[in-house]
């Protein structure tokens, strides 16, 4: 017994671990709740096999996306052209005409709704989210799970019956649903109003319904496990930038996706219960129907309310990873720690009070549009700090340029350059010539798509080998990364000229406008551009699931010389982390390229106390 005491104090001593006794304590922790095959990879519990869930399901709906987005930039990149080449796949949606296949236009339209469905919310929202919030909270605040495991696998399983739902309606006889990933009435509140309105419309609310579910089971959980369940020492200011970004993020989903459910419970009513929240007016074949009284400016309430969160929760949780790999690459403090936490909290706020700069078109009065204009405009406030202050963190580091690193930079250059002509749209009347032009898809696909993608590529490569204690192969990451930059902006900076030009979007084909013949030669360069650019993409599919098996083995428990907590567990760590104790955090999460008092230091842990001599010296220097 006096021997356990004595190797605990030196546990203390040396490490900063406090031997805590929570059913956890023994080495084979978590043979008692991994079982089996069933309850380790399926029904798991382990917040670590749900992110690893969650991102691989992530990763299949952004293959199904991206296929989505080829066939349908095939149809404007080359509208002439045979496509009876994919009639076994396409079935009807290919219509044979004197041996030439064409793209049914009913169907392009579902191919760019569910195109934007899949994107935003299965793989930015539920696989950047969901994959990252579940690895690192536990691990960086020092917890052995979330505050609910149950309820933590539970939002998997919501997800995934989400998908499933959505996935069957692609193969309904009338289509998916094809009234655009916003779902305005009256196309979504009337079954009759087209083919996909009908089955596809029912099964794309139940999904999202499903979804939301998933998302607030999820919120919960990162909530309470951040407010409750960090270790001893680690403060709210003592968090890496990564927690509070998925802490800011489950708020936002937390409060605004019940708002949109609200919104598809009043449609589901206009499309079975015969009521009119969304229909006023409308004839369809000369008929005038029953319908009157209501407003489909309301919806566009209720769906951007949570609509313009959402573009940060996709975004937030990609900062706070991107802050993170910057710092442990560049080998340096993150600059300006405060501000970039007080910019996390002001996005976050700002983000509920400029829902109807999308809605400058719909009539809405001139001075109410004023006052979404200036608050639109503020919010580029923090998001520039958080640039400046990236920029600072890069400026004179000693920068390690590996494919995570790489793909982090790239975010800040994706974000500055689709931020900026985020300007433009945030000014009513810019907006007004600009809305619903190719500009706006420029705009919102590499600020808030691209981005997304670069943040959750870097924290991917990074976290791979917390995930599966292998590295992926580094080569082919910046292979990935250098095509995949080019690419994009290959695919969407061509865009904002269409879009200054007039060149409207959701547009089938462009063949009987003189004014948009100008850009074939455009829209045949994007799509080919986008191929490549998916083709890059196979590649990080095949390069990860080939890294799962076969890639260099991780040897060191803090292969990158970390100062976060999740580097402190064993490289195959079990269910609960960390074997016996859990860490005791005593300094904040990035002290590199620190003298201590004694000696320049590349890195101290947050497990190691502070000295008596760093601290005079921390002192001395910076009070």
């Amino acid at each position: 017994m006096a021997d356990l005491k004595h190797n605990e104090g030196l546990l203390v001593e040396e490490y900063g671990y406090e031997a805590i006794e929570d059913g956890f304590h023994d080495h084979h922790h978590g043979d008692k709740y991994q079982s089996g095959f069933i309850t380790h990879y399926i029904f798991s519990q382990d917040h670590k096999m749900i992110a690893k869930q969650f991102l691989i399901t992530g990763m299949f709906w952004g293959i199904i996306g991206g296929l989505m987005s080829l066939v349908f930039r095939m149809q404007l990149g080359f509208p002439d052209s045979d496509m009876s080449w994919l009639q076994p796949i396409l079935r009807g949606w290919i219509s044979i005409d004197n041996g030439v296949g064409t793209l049914d236009p009913q169907f392009y339209y579902a191919l760019v709704t569910m195109h934007g469905t899949i994107l935003v919310f299965f793989v930015l929202t539920a696989g950047l989210s969901g994959t990252f919030s579940n690895l690192l909270i536990p691990l960086q605040l020092g917890a052995r799970d979330m505050a609910s495991p149950l309820l933590n696998m539970m939002s998997y399983w919501f997800f995934f019956l989400s998908g499933a739902i959505m996935f069957a309606s692609l193969f309904l006889s009338t289509g998916p649903f094809s009234g655009g990933w916003t779902a305005y009435p009256p196309l979504s509140a009337l079954p009759q109003a087209s083919s996909g309105s009908a089955g596809g419309m029912t099964l794309w609310l139940l999904s999202l319904v499903f979804f939301v579910v998933s998302v607030l089971l999820g919120g919960i959980n990162y909530i309470t496990t951040v407010l409750n369940l960090r270790t001893k020492g680690m403060s709210l200011w003592r968090m890496p930038l990564t927690i509070w970004a998925f802490f800011v993020t489950a708020i936002l989903g937390l409060l605004s996706f019940p708002v949109l459910v609200s919104g598809f419970l009043l449609v589901m009513c206009d499309r079975g219960l015969g009521t009119s929240f969304f229909l006023d007016q409308i004839y369809i074949g000369g008929q005038a129907l029953e319908q009157v009284g209501g407003s489909p400016i309301l919806y566009q309430h209720l769906f951007w309310f949570l609509g313009h969160p959402e573009v940060y929760i996709i975004i937030l949780p990609a900062m706070g990873l991107v802050s993170e790999v910057l710092s442990v690459n560049a080998r340096k403090p993150i600059f300006g720690y405060h501000a970039m936490v007080l910019s996390i909290l002001a996005i976050g706020f700002l983000s509920f009070i400029v829902w109807a700069h999308h809605m400058f078109m719909a009539g809405v009065n001139p001075f109410i549009s004023n006052i979404f204009v200036i608050f639109t405009l503020i919010i580029a406030v923090p998001s520039a700090v958080k640039v400046f202050n990236w920029i600072s963190t890069l400026y004179k580091g000693n920068i390690r340029f590996n494919s995570g690193m790489l793909f982090a930079i790239g975010f800040v250059s994706l974000f500055i350059s689709g931020g900026l002509t985020g300007i433009f749209l945030g000014n009513s009347a810019i907006d007004i010539p600009m809305h619903d032009t190719y500009f706006v898809v420029a705009h919102f696909h590499i600020v808030m798509g691209v981005a997304a993608f670069f943040g959750m590529f870097a924290g991917v490569y990074h976290w791979f080998p917390k995930m599966y204690g292998r590295f992926m192969n580094d080569t082919l990451g910046k292979l990935h990364f250098w095509g995949t930059l080019i690419g994009a902006y290959a695919v969407f900076w061509p865009m904002h000229y269409m879009g200054m030009a007039g060149v409207p979007r959701r547009y089938y084909s462009f063949a009987t406008f003189d004014f948009s013949n100008q850009f074939d030669l455009t829209n045949q360069f994007i799509t080919i551009a986008a191929i490549i650019t998916f083709g890059f993409q196979i590649l990080f599919v095949v390069n990860f699931f080939y890294s799962i098996f076969y890639g260099k083995k991780q040897k060191q428990k803090n292969p990158y010389g970390a100062t976060t907590l999740e580097w402190t567990t064993p490289i195959d760590a079990g269910h609960g982390n960390w074997p016996g104790g859990i860490p005791t955090v005593h300094r904040w999460a990035y002290d590199y390229g620190k003298n201590d008092g004694t000696m320049d230091r590349e890195f101290i842990p947050q497990t190691e106390p502070v000295s008596p001599e760093e601290k005079e010296y921390d002192d001395k220097h910076l009070h």
